[in-house]
């Protein structure tokens, strides 16, 4: 296993530097459109603009095609956004990969999340050839190894290597739990420097899950920043309980939403009561806002939480 990689190393990225401070930062996916026009990204974007610190161009996420993570990232940061790149090890080898950290680097992307990726039997195109040569460990390793020594996985120096802020997802709430912390440490000693979780739906499995993360003191060698989301229904709910591997709803929040007059309101409600319920939880540093399409409610959401981006 390669050396461990304290927060404190690596370039200093916007986002890095916040989250150095000590701001509770706020980040957001945005989903990319299924367009080749860039003021389609960019009217996304712009509802983001003043309540985020940086921002997700998801990458082929559930495998179904929209624009590429690369493609938002290189119109946003021309526009002057932090971005987070996303890469997905389920469609490229680790020559197109390298490749992409290269070019995203150049581009001006100064932070990059590292996915294994959803199998393509779930998404849009189900016939596509799934590639694998690397899964989200190993992604780590190999642009740590870009970074910090200068190379590619073959050995061949790079003239300027990528100064990139390395991320990974984790998830606290799916089973077996107690083997969460034991990833997150695995993620953490490949170079994760960031991790951004699933969904969180039920704050007394995180409450549990971070104990664990500070018994082996991973809160001081991780930024960890919890998702969070709202719900539209109690049916969506449902629906993406059943069919979204991974996400955990408990049964009083469906349960709530059907006994509320207005479960879209109800929904939002109840994503930043656990917004605030998470900035109690020591060793957070922040909270990842995920709704699919829907740019302008995380803006009320993060406004609502009484939480705001930094202008540094």
């Amino acid at each position: 296993m390669t050396a461990e990689i304290s927060p404190l190393s690596g370039e200093g990225s916007r986002f890095a530097r916040l989250l150095r401070s000590g701001k509770f930062v706020v980040t957001a996916e945005l989903a990319p459109p299924d367009s080749a026009d860039p003021e389609d990204t960019y009217r996304r974007a712009v509802l983001l603009a003043d309540v985020v610190d940086a921002i997700n161009a998801t990458d082929a996420s559930g495998a179904n095609c929209h624009m590429s993570s690369m493609g938002v990232c290189a119109l946003l940061t021309r526009e002057g956004y932090e971005t987070i790149l996303q890469i997905s090890c389920r469609d490229r080898n680790r020559i197109a990969i390298q490749g992409d950290v290269l070019g995203a680097a150049a581009m001006g992307v100064g932070n990059v999340l590292c996915l294994t990726g959803d199998g393509v039997k779930i998404g849009d195109h189900p016939d596509a050839k799934p590639v694998f040569d690397l899964d989200s460990v190993s992604l780590l390793e190999a642009v740590r190894k870009m970074r910090d020594e200068g190379r590619f996985l073959s050995g061949r120096v790079i003239a300027a290597p990528p100064r990139m802020f390395l991320g990974a997802a984790e998830n606290p709430f799916a089973p077996p739990l107690d083997f969460r912390p034991m990833r997150l440490a695995k993620k953490i000693a490949a170079g994760a420097q960031f991790v951004q979780t699933q969904y969180c739906f039920d704050v007394p499995r995180l409450v549990e899950f971070m104990d664990a993360v500070r018994q082996l003191g991973l809160h001081q060698r991780c930024f960890i920043l919890i998702g969070v989301g709202p719900l539209a229904s109690a049916r969506s709910a449902r629906w993406i309980r059943s069919n979204v591997p991974g996400v955990h709803i408990p049964d009083h929040v469906i349960k709530r939403l059907e006994g509320s007059a207005d479960e879209r309101r109800e929904g939002r409600r109840i994503c930043i009561e656990i917004i605030q319920q998470v900035r109690e939880i020591p060793g957070i540093a922040g909270i990842h806002v995920m709704a699919y399409r829907q740019e302008g409610w995380v803006a009320e959401i993060v406004r609502e939480a009484g939480l705001c981006a930094s202008p540094t």
